[in-house]
């Protein structure tokens, strides 16, 4: 199956779950047209051009050197939620966003030593920072979507439902076909990422963001390696190094400083 027509499969799937959900709690898809080029917006950012771009960084560097520059959000979403949206700055999420990558690096030093240079590189670098900007750009978005009366599941809708259009569209245009995968690990991961990765963790996520806004919540992005980490121990047998522990314990004080639990200590002040 193509790229993008697996990505779109994923996200459709996804809506239509949501779709069912909303008729169940009888929630409403009905939004005043007003609100759709903002849908529109968030769609094409998050479900078609970060996870097209990001899936196709992947394919030019290894996952280390991808989760360090997965922080590049963070700051890009503190930038752009000044521009956009005319928030200020928040320092401490700044300064924990770089606290918590010093411990990213930490925990993947082991794999940067065995890094060299590969051909593709400067592509590979070009897709995650494009993939990382578009994910900010949703960000803004969204947040700014739910700061009005329009709910986590009629934004999820809506946005992934235009995503999918779009990211289809492009798939076709670009000369994509249709070929059914015969594996049932295709499907039992499509599955996995529609259900897991997609209605509850966005759904999820977009309820962070609209309580602690999208400069604040875009921090999971330095959380994910060391729940992967976690998980990896009991699954995959992964052996903890005393470097791999001080990167975790770094990230985690990031979390703190960016969740501004130390601002009278640092001095900072709104």
């Amino acid at each position: 199956m193509h790229l993008m027509l697996s990505v779109a499969l994923r996200f459709a799937l996804a809506a239509l779950i949501i779709a069912c959900i909303c008729l169940y709690r009888g929630i409403t898809l009905i939004i005043e047209a007003r609100q759709h080029k903002w849908f529109l917006l968030a769609g094409f950012f998050l479900y078609t051009l970060d996870y097209s771009l990001l899936y196709a960084a992947q394919e030019h560097m290894i996952s280390a050197l991808l989760a360090v520059l997965s922080s590049r959000v963070i700051y890009f979403n503190v930038v752009l939620r000044r521009l956009v949206m005319g928030i200020p700055m928040r320092l401490e999420v700044v300064l924990g966003a770089t606290i918590g990558l010093l411990g990213i690096v930490l925990i993947f030093l082991p794999e940067f030593k065995a890094f060299s240079l590969q051909q593709g590189i400067v592509v590979g670098l070009m897709f995650a920072t494009a993939s990382f900007f578009s994910a900010a750009c949703g960000n803004v978005v969204s947040e700014k979507i739910l700061k009005g009366e329009v709910r986590v599941l009629q934004m999820n809708f809506w946005s992934m439902a235009y995503g999918v259009s779009i990211t289809t569209s492009i798939a076709f245009l670009s000369g994509a076909t249709i070929s059914i995968p015969s594996a049932p690990s295709y499907y039992l991961s499509l599955l996995y990422l529609s259900v897991v990765g997609s209605v509850i963790a966005f759904g999820a996520y977009m309820r962070l963001l609209k309580q602690i806004g999208s400069d604040k919540s875009a921090y999971v992005v330095l959380m994910y390696p060391v729940v992967a980490l976690i998980i990896s121990t009991f699954f995959e047998g992964y052996k903890w190094s005393t470097m791999a522990f001080i990167g975790v314990l770094i990230v985690l004080i990031g979390n703190v400083v960016a969740m501004g639990k130390l601002n009278k200590r640092l001095g900072i002040t709104r």
